[in-house]
């Protein structure tokens, strides 16, 4: 025979009284939140459409980067940990250098689009940088959209090759 103290059964009702209010807060706070609040999940949302109808080519845009990149960055591993994270890393950056374009294209804070160029180039350096270290050729330069030739993208690899080759890294 089992037998509880006053004490005992006492703790257990406060135990079950904060688990039921706790689980009744999350479920009210779940449903309160306005319908257009932004997740990946959500992010194109109908609700999201009609409460940001001139922002949705860019949320449509993003959305699609941010999709790409998540896919792309899943890997079959090689055993190599480096190439594994330098193919992970580089869909990773690639999607920084589109949503920094896709900011470019649509946004209109001078900061942040200044923040934005950086990115990509930066983004690039650092992809160029990652392909180099591992022994892989660099894809042919090409321009951003704020970007009249794509001669300063040429210089930046020519700078990173001989950079590595002066350090000793691989190429």
């Amino acid at each position: 025979m089992i037998s509880f103290s006053r004490a005992s059964i006492s703790f257990r009702a406060l135990l079950a009284t904060v688990a039921l209010v706790g689980a009744a807060g999350f479920v009210v706070g779940r449903n309160s939140q306005p319908p257009f609040v932004i997740s990946p999940l959500t992010l194109c949302s109908r609700a999201t459409e009609a409460a940001f109808p001139d922002e949705m080519p860019y949320l449509k845009e993003n959305d699609a980067t941010m999709n790409k990149m998540m896919s792309d960055m899943v890997i079959k591993p090689t055993g190599d940990v480096d190439r594994d994270f330098v193919a992970m890393m580089t869909p990773h950056h690639q999607g920084a250098i589109e949503m920094a374009q896709s900011v470019l294209r649509s946004g209109r804070n001078e900061q942040i689009r200044r923040l934005a160029q950086e990115v990509i180039v930066t983004q690039q350096q650092e992809i160029a940088a990652m392909r180099l270290a591992i022994g892989e050729s660099l894809p042919p330069p090409i321009p951003s959209p704020t970007q009249a030739s794509v001669s300063s993208a040429s210089s930046s690899t020519t700078i990173l090759t001989s950079w590595f080759q002066k350090t000793g890294e691989p190429q």
